[in-house]
């Protein structure tokens, strides 16, 4: 076994966060609900007259639970991840969708101390031209990231200061890294 110098690569820290939405959990019940009215219309109804109708309401409660239920399941939670390389962020139980900023894209990050849904246009991921691209699942505060190219991405985390530190110092670990090679 060799001796370890100092020039190696720190240990790979990781930050992890994540925040919730429980109100969601209403809505994805309402979609559930939606989904099992469709279900029992078309198995408990007979279907040897006027089928048109009945035919149209149940694929409509059929489509608006699935949009319902999936729609919200996808944003009830949001984790965030960050090591020495990238900031992830994962939506959902299936971690879908996904978005992976690399700390090297990255210019400025600041906490956001309020990102509410109203200022994006509701719950999810979220793009509007003037603020650029955030991923709401509830009201507080958020880690908002400036990258080179000039966008902006924002995400709501519990504890977002400390995700903002920790960005901070591994980017500061990165120009450190760079300025000892040149």
């Amino acid at each position: 076994m060799g001796d370890h110098s100092r020039d190696e690569a720190p240990s790979v820290e990781v930050w992890t966060g994540r925040a919730t939405n429980h109100f969601q959990w209403l809505l994805a019940s309402l979609g559930a609900g939606c989904l099992a009215l469709g279900i029992a219309l078309a198995v408990g109804t007979a279907w040897d007259h006027d089928v048109a109708p009945l035919l149209m309401a149940v694929v409509g409660c059929v489509a608006a639970g699935l949009l319902a239920l999936f729609g919200t399941l996808a944003f009830v939670n949001v984790r965030v991840r960050v090591d020495h390389e990238a900031m992830e962020v994962r939506c959902g139980h299936v971690g879908l969708p996904r978005r992976r900023i690399s700390l090297g894209d990255v210019v400025e990050v600041e906490l956001a101390p309020v990102v509410t849904p109203r200022h994006w246009g509701g719950w999810g991921y979220r793009w509007r031209p003037e603020r650029g691209t955030a991923v709401v699942v509830r009201r507080g505060e958020g880690v908002l990231v400036r990258l080179g190219d000039g966008r902006t991405f924002t995400v709501t985390v519990d504890d977002a200061e400390a995700a903002v530190r920790h960005i901070r110092e591994r980017i500061e670990a990165m120009e450190g890294r760079f300025r000892a090679l040149n």
